[in-house]
């Protein structure tokens, strides 16, 4: 297999490697170059929209997974290996059997995740979810993600403009949030630019020649405090990096959008970044007591995200100072630990241990956040809100009386620190103290306010508190709660209801129900079983209404329904067209003989699919009844010499028409489920109405079925169906 590799490529086999060597501590050579010669069998003759061979893609993802987030051995295999499931015909047994578990596992938690985002507005909630599933199980499914992404991304302008603006939307809205999430700082930059790039490319380029241009006179200006501060700081014993920084264009772009500024206005694009190579984190605070000595700081600026780390882990010192002719200059200290994080986030923790497991603390304190999405959405609806409020938010750190931190999002209440506790601190909360002093509910709560909620077991969770949450979980254990409350209403007031029709007769169903709550402008079953136990609506008088308007409606609806009937009948006594048949061919064959004079009777009307019986009249004329008709069930009758031997006049195998009565609950949809139910049943739908009036329907369905068992299990199907109350043959 070695000899049918070409030269170039045993040259990229040899990048890898080396790439692997200088940024792994240790790893199998043997798996990678394994997984090196299986990735270029899976793909050996396919190109990309570039028209380079496919096969440099994954080296390319390998070669930047191992510059950008230097994982381990297995993950450089997957990252080969990561199309392969999804374009080829090898398996994920396959991968087991060459390469171990372990990589094919990585792969097929890569191929599952593999278009799952259809737009920035992400339709697929519930692949969404394995998504997060798959990264739950281990960690580098994700990461190795982000450098897929950022590969497609820089080889972007090779695809047509429509493809590039929705791979750019879904990177800015989704990747380089989720990379931010990680603590990924360097591949979220990147990501987000190259967004920008695509989004916006007459503003990119505006803004990036912009900054080209004041970039000598930012470097000098920085180099004339870079030179005095290292010097400074040196002289104090400190072993140190201190670099000049640029702020990033899409954040240039996004201050200019949101503050509505020009370039020229925006002031802080000077940045100092200070690097020590110390593990006392004393030594930052130290550092910034210098700095301050010969330049002026702006407190307002100052953030200590070394002691109250962000919640993906950065550390580091943020302050403002003033410099040279006024100028603002942002500054960042951190030592080199903590500069290692904020650059790879939780891929760093691979750079400071032998071994990473799955169930490595340190790496699960990044997916915390993931498992507590899953665990508490209880749909895909309020899963996909929850994962677009935790990807971005700025963050608040409070304290409860015990001294305890809870980092919340910026505008949170004491709703939300409640619930941040406990749910069931949340749904008793009654009142809170910040600070010792009492404030409202809806009080939006500040970095280091310490929070004391005050609780009562009679309390429970109000609709209104659910116009000023903010965090994911306050919202979804308030819902939750008000719905258990209203079951546990409807519950009771359905009770009520049923004891006070068992002593009256009168069996209302569902049906009814609605026709009358209707008229007191209430919608559903469920809302009147509430008002019930609520004592908001007397049930006396929705009994009364109910027997006033039955007696009315069964004079119109009688008269109705023999009228429908009629002309139901006559449309399925006919001869179906596709028999041969001569001009005027009977209906039915009495004994075997035509041309004998017959009629239905009015009494039963019997259609095709029922069972028919013939009696001879007076006038010489046969009736024709159904078997089970109440009119000749006579014992003595049926054994008399007027009874004559009647059949319907068509081929066995012919279907013939049928009519189906449905009533139900007036919803939307409800026509196409019914519809969806019957071709289900491979059965052919001649007709089919529905008249609605109060939040009710009543239709008819015209169907031709074979047989009387295929009629009855379908009705049973179509009975099934949420808000159908009864299906029944048509009859007179």
């Amino acid at each position: 297999m070695l000899a049918q590799i070409e030269k170039d490529q045993y040259e990229k086999l040899h990048e890898v490697l080396r790439l692997a060597r200088a940024n792994l501590k240790n790893f199998d050579e043997s798996l990678v170059q394994r997984a090196f010669f299986m990735c270029y069998r899976a793909h050996e003759g396919e190109k990309r929209a570039s028209g380079e061979p496919f096969f440099y893609h994954p080296v390319e993802v390998a070669k930047i997974m191992l510059t950008e987030l230097p994982l381990d051995g297995v993950s450089v295999a997957a990252a080969l290996l990561h199309d392969v499931i999804e374009d080829s015909e090898y398996t994920y047994e396959d991968l087991v059997a060459e390469l171990g578990s372990e990589v094919a596992d990585i792969v097929e938690g890569l191929t599952k995740i593999s278009g799952i985002m259809i737009n920035r507005e992400i339709t697929q909630a519930e692949g969404f979810r394995k998504m997060l599933l798959s990264m739950v199980k281990d960690i580098r499914v994700i990461l190795l993600k982000f450098c897929d992404r950022l590969h497609n991304m820089r080889t972007l302008g090779a695809l047509p403009e429509h493809r590039r603006l929705k791979i750019a939307l879904e990177t800015r809205d989704i990747y380089a949030p989720l990379a931010h999430r990680f603590g990924l700082g360097k591949m979220k930059v990147e990501l987000e630019n190259l967004a920008f790039k695509y989004i916006d490319p007459e503003m990119f380029e505006m803004i990036q020649q912009k900054v080209r241009l004041s970039r000598g006179e930012r470097i000098a200006y920085l180099d004339k405090m870079i030179v005095p501060i290292k010097d400074d700081l040196q002289k104090q014993g400190f072993n140190l990096e201190v670099q000049g920084r640029a702020k990033h264009l899409f954040s240039i772009y996004n201050k200019m959008r949101l503050k509505n500024k020009r370039f020229e206005d925006i002031h802080d694009l000077y940045g100092i970044r200070i690097v020590i190579d110390t593990e006392r984190i004393s030594d930052c605070f130290a550092a910034y007591g210098f700095i301050t000595q010969k330049y002026p700081p702006l407190p307002q600026h100052f953030k200590d995200y070394i002691s109250i780390p962000k919640h993906n882990g950065y550390q580091s010192l943020h302050s403002a100072i003033l410099g040279p002719r006024g100028h603002v200059v942002e500054v960042q200290i951190r030592t080199r630990r903590m500069h290692e994080f904020a650059e790879f986030g939780v891929a760093a923790h691979w750079r400071y241990k032998e071994k990473v497991s799955r169930d490595d603390a340190s790496v699960n304190t990044f997916l915390r956040w993931a498992r507590e999405l899953i665990n508490d959405a209880d749909s895909a609806a309020s899963f996909m809100e929850g994962f677009k409020l935790n990807l971005y938010h700025d963050e608040i750190y409070l304290f409860t009386p015990k001294g305890d931190m809870k980092t919340l999002p910026a505008g949170a209440t004491p709703i939300d620190f409640a619930y941040s506790i406990h749910t069931e601190i949340g749904n008793g909360c009654i009142g809170a103290k910040v600070n010792g002093k009492i404030v409202r509910l809806n009080s939006e709560l500040r970095s280091g306010d310490r929070v004391e909620i005050i609780t009562s077991r009679n309390q429970k969770p109000k609709a209104d508190w659910l116009k000023f949450v903010v965090t994911h979980r306050a919202k979804l254990k308030i819902r939750s709660a008000i719905n258990e409350e209203r079951r546990l209403q409807i519950e009771k007031g359905r009770g009520m209801w049923e004891k006070m029709l068992s002593g009256t007769r009168k069996l209302l169903n569902d049906n009814d129900i609605i026709r009358q709550v209707r008229k007191y402008g209430i919608k559903t079953p469920a809302d009147f079983f509430s008002a019930l136990a609520n004592h908001q609506i007397d049930p006396e008088k929705v009994i009364k209404s109910f027997a006033e308007e039955h007696r009315r409606a069964a004079l119109d609806e009688g008269a109705d329904a023999g009228s429908q009937f009629d002309t139901f009948a006559e449309q399925a006594r006919k001869v179906p067209e596709d028999e041969p048949a001569g001009k005027g061919r009977d209906e039915v064959t009495i004994e075997g003989l035509p041309n004998i004079a017959y009629s239905y009777a009015k009494c039963c009307k019997p259609v095709p699919g029922d069972d028919i019986i013939g009696f001879v009249t007076k006038e010489g004329v046969v009736k024709i009844h159904r078997k089970n008709c109440v009119n000749v069930s006579n014992e003595s009758l049926l054994k008399s010499e007027r009874v004559v031997s009647v059949s319907w006049n068509r081929k066995v195998e012919t279907e013939f028409l049928a009519g189906i009565k449905v009533i139900g609950e007036d919803r939307i949809g409800i026509t196409n489920q019914i519809t969806a139910v019957i071709s289900k049943s491979d059965t052919n739908i001649r007709s089919i109405s529905l008249h609605a009036r109060d939040g009710m329907f009543i239709g008819t369905v015209m169907v031709y079925v074979r047989n009387i068992s295929r009629l009855t299990a379908l009705m049973d199907k179509i009975r099934k169906i949420t808000g159908v109350f009864s299906v029944e043959r048509l009859s007179n």
